[in-house]
């Protein structure tokens, strides 16, 4: 079976450009993750390489699959130049160890938490996780493989995280657009909530 990681490099290369630098983050007893920085214009777009490697499992299976299961990159995208971005790379490898290291799926609606402020200043520490196939399109790999998707991440202030909670992904990305939130800017404040 072919080797999925050239091959999602090259979906991120062919759809953003080459990349201007990158880093790997290894995590005890997880494969080596690297975080992508590629820039356009005023966009910094962050992808992480090494999370598809492995399908994610069911938590709850006994064994995990090696084949089939899920399989997904993160993809973060925030302008440039307003804050120290750059710290992001760290985290975003955190999350992308989480289907190793805690033994979860990754998928739309799901809320990603660290605990700490995403980069410097900022006003977010936890990510919702979006709807893949517009920015970067799904990879297809050969059968029995899942495809793997780029997921794209959307930082959520902790007022934002705790309203999604009660209210959903769907309601607080609606609440987004009706206030014309930009959700690219590294340090805006959290959309009106009441």
């Amino acid at each position: 079976m072919a080797d999925v990681l050239p091959l999602v490099e090259a979906r991120l290369r062919s759809a953003l450009g080459e990349p201007d630098a990158r880093a790997a983050v290894t995590f005890l007893g997880t494969d080596r993750i690297e975080v992508l920085r590629f820039q356009e214009g005023d966009i910094v777009r962050y992808a992480t390489l090494g999370m598809s490697a492995q399908p994610m499992s069911d938590p709850t299976a006994v064994l995990a699959d090696p084949v089939e299961g899920p399989r997904a990159e993160l993809v973060l995208s925030v302008r440039a130049g307003l804050a120290d971005t750059d710290k992001v790379l760290r985290p975003l490898a955190v999350l992308a160890a989480s289907p190793q290291v805690e033994g979860v799926i990754v998928a739309p609606g799901a809320s990603l938490d660290v605990g700490e402020p995403l980069w410097p200043g900022a006003p977010f520490t936890s990510v919702l996780v979006a709807e893949p196939g517009g920015l970067v399109e799904d990879l297809d790999l050969d059968e029995p493989l899942d495809p793997v998707h780029f997921l794209p991440l959307l930082p959520m202030t902790p007022n934002e995280a705790a309203w999604k909670r009660v209210h959903g992904a769907q309601a607080l990305q609606e609440r987004w657009l009706t206030h014309g939130t930009d959700l690219r800017d590294p340090s805006r404040g959290s959309v009106p909530l009441e």
